[in-house]
């Protein structure tokens, strides 16, 4: 059981973690023509803005109610009801998600209560879908506000069936969470689908930012789940929960309509996608296909092939609380050790991490840990890429942001594949760190008894050297 702790520097130098409001507006990018809104300073806003689009390479759409100091104080009514107005006039939105910031929740604005008295002023936004979270961004993380978003847009969005309604026990609900991919999402809706069931992904982040480029330009997001598709979760047969943040979502789900769930921790790694595809198997009445079979055996070869490369090597890894458990398990079924372990925010997973220690804290908790253990490769987002730099050791990026590096809605990392792959490219890096910084040469040749320069003995030596 690893120990938790929190160091208590003054400061954060080099932040690992990213803000609450950003994890809340990431959520709501997976709604069909939705207008994630920060209820904030302009300022916030584009610093998140930035990182999405450095981070997708794609438009995001992402607005802010443009709080001034003066508003702030005195208190942000009228900033929300004109920026609710003007998106709804000009962009047309199907949802609106408002997310606040630090400096609304300090001040103590009462949103729930202003969407209220906006929507009996504007008799057109009477039933507009409105979604208000609280994430303040001085406390928590990323991870911190999807699961806030999630759960509300559950109570808010999903309607409770009726009691003569008939439960669709071919639909499943898949709630993902944000260390998840848009190729992470394709790949379980694939594994999904070929079970002959029909997935409902909330959030579908898959559909909205996976790089594809639409027939026509829309000021909203271009893809993901839409309204009317929400409404009808509650008549699922069950519902999939993809790592620990979505527990309070998958329990909404169940309280609003009565549809029990499955929380899968983790989906990379030899094992839990076994117990993945029993489960599917079980609630679809089918056999598992035949491919899916050759893919475990495909990853079972590669985590042969591979753990002559990554096993007893010291990992040190930077995520949030999903991601480094995932991660870390993974490559502790590879007998590598994980001697650094760095995260955002606290997680029930954190005490089964598979390391001494878990640390809540920054990139140069991250480095230091890494330094002194003298780690092997370094996983962390972009923002570790001097630390790995500065360590001389090899650097996989994961998470987000990743902004240096093209693909990132594309890494793969889940299902027999994504693991197969992963557990590849992270071997490459280690043979290909061996090679440039380590090539064998004569004075690196270590000898028991120093050779003759003539005879059968030098020979005699020689051998004896070699053996």
């Amino acid at each position: 059981m690893a120990i938790v702790s929190t160091p208590s520097k003054a400061c954060t130098v080099n932040p690992l973690k990213m803000s609450q409001p950003i994890g809340g507006a990431f959520a709501f990018m997976g709604l069909r023509g939705a207008m994630p809104v920060l209820h904030g300073s302009q300022g916030c806003t584009s610093f998140g803005l930035t990182l999405f689009v450095r981070h997708f390479k794609e438009p995001v759409p992402l607005q802010t109610t443009a709080m001034s100091e003066v508003t702030t104080v005195l208190g942000g009514f009228e900033n929300i009801e004109q920026a609710i107005l003007n998106i709804h006039h000009r962009t047309r939105p199907e949802i609106i998600g408002i997310c606040s910031t630090g400096v609304t929740e300090t001040n103590g604005d009462d949103i729930d209560g202003t969407i209220k008295m906006i929507r009996k002023k504007h008799p057109q936004l009477a039933t507009f879908p409105l979604v208000h979270v609280s994430t303040p961004d001085f406390k928590d993380a990323f991870q911190d506000g999807w699961e806030k978003a999630v759960a509300r847009m559950v109570e808010v969005l999903v309607s409770a069936p009726t009691i003569e309604a008939e439960r669709d026990e071919t639909r499943v609900n898949v709630l993902p969470g944000c260390h998840l991919t848009p190729a992470d999402l394709d790949e379980v809706r694939t594994i999904i689908e070929d079970f002959g069931l029909t997935p409902s992904f909330l959030p579908d982040v898959a559909g909205s930012l996976d790089g594809h480029i639409p027939e026509q330009f829309t000021s909203t997001t271009i893809g993901g789940i839409g309204i009317e598709e929400i409404a009808s979760m509650g008549q699922s047969g069950w519902t999939i929960a993809i790592g620990a943040q979505m527990r309070r979502a998958a329990e909404a789900m169940q309280s609003r309509t009565g549809a029990p769930f499955r929380l899968f921790e983790r989906l990379c790694g030899l094992l839990p996608n076994d117990e993945f595809i029993a489960f599917l198997s079980e609630i679809s009445g089918r056999p598992v296909p035949t491919k899916y079979r050759r893919q475990r055996g495909q990853l079972a070869d590669a985590m042969l092939d591979a753990h002559f490369h990554i096993g007893g090597r010291k990992i040190a890894i930077g995520a949030e609380p999903d991601l480094l458990f995932d991660l870390s398990s993974m490559l502790h079924d590879m007998g590598a050790q994980v001697t650094a372990a760095v995260t955002t925010t606290p997680s029930p997973v954190l005490e089964r991490i598979r390391t001494e220690e878990v640390v809540i804290g920054d990139l140069e908790d991250l480095e230091e840990r890494a330094r002194r253990e003298n780690c092997d490769l370094l996983i962390t987002h972009s923002h570790g890429r001097q630390a790995a730099a500065r360590l001389k050791i090899p650097f996989h990026r994961a998470g987000f942001p990743m902004f240096d590096r093209l693909g990132a809605g594309h890494q793969l990392s889940v299902g027999y594949r994504g693991t197969r792959d992963l557990i590849f490219h992270l071997a490459n890096l280690v043979i290909a760190d061996r090679e440039e910084n380590h090539k064998p040469c004569p004075d690196s040749w270590r000898t028991s008894t120093p050779p003759l320069k003539s005879g059968r003995g030098f020979i005699d030596a020689t051998e004896r050297s070699i053996a």
